[in-house]
């Protein structure tokens, strides 16, 4: 299925396009923009945050409307390999490393402005930035929209250490 919907663009007059991958654009009315709107200048401060403590783990952070009940989620670029594809690839015998590094897209992570952990986490960060707890939590959400998102973690190890860091607290 992966390998034919890559190449299948469109099907019976409709354009096909993957949920999982950045563009995703949805219909919305005039109030629910403005109340994106208003969220979004909220957590600018947040994204920029979250990017210098991910670095170059993702591309970009970017408020997002596409979540309704998650605080954030991962999706790669729009002509790069899903996580699904990546996973496929990862498994193959005869991979080629410097493809894999290639075609890996960069991820972007999109957070949900009006989610009670993204607000929460904003309020810490908007308190104190340097904060260990916020930057533990930032790694945390990163960590778990790898899992929720279809993509495997790189250290299992650091991820455990830090919930267990964060259920000392």
């Amino acid at each position: 299925d992966e390998y034919a919907v890559q190449q299948l663009k469109e099907f019976e007059g409709k354009k096909l396009l993957s949920a999982t991958k950045e563009g995703l654009e949805l219909a919305e009315d005039d109030d629910e923009k403005k109340a994106f709107e208003e969220a979004k200048a909220k957590t600018e401060g947040l994204c920029k945050l979250m990017k210098e403590v991910l670095d170059d783990k993702v591309e970009k952070v970017v408020v997002s409307n596409r979540l309704a009940d998650s605080p954030c989620c991962l999706v790669t670029g729009e002509y790069g390999w899903s996580a699904n594809m990546e996973r496929i690839m990862k498994a193959q015998a005869l991979r080629d490393a410097s493809q894999s590094a290639y075609m890996s897209s960069k991820k972007t992570m999109e957070i949900n402005p009006t989610n009670s952990i993204i607000a929460a986490l904003r309020e810490k960060a908007d308190a104190d930035q340097s904060d260990k707890t916020v930057k533990d939590l930032i790694w945390l959400l990163y960590d778990t929209s790898l899992l929720t998102s279809g993509f495997s973690l790189d250290e299992p190890a650091t991820f455990s250490s830090r919930i267990h860091r964060l259920v000392k607290l």
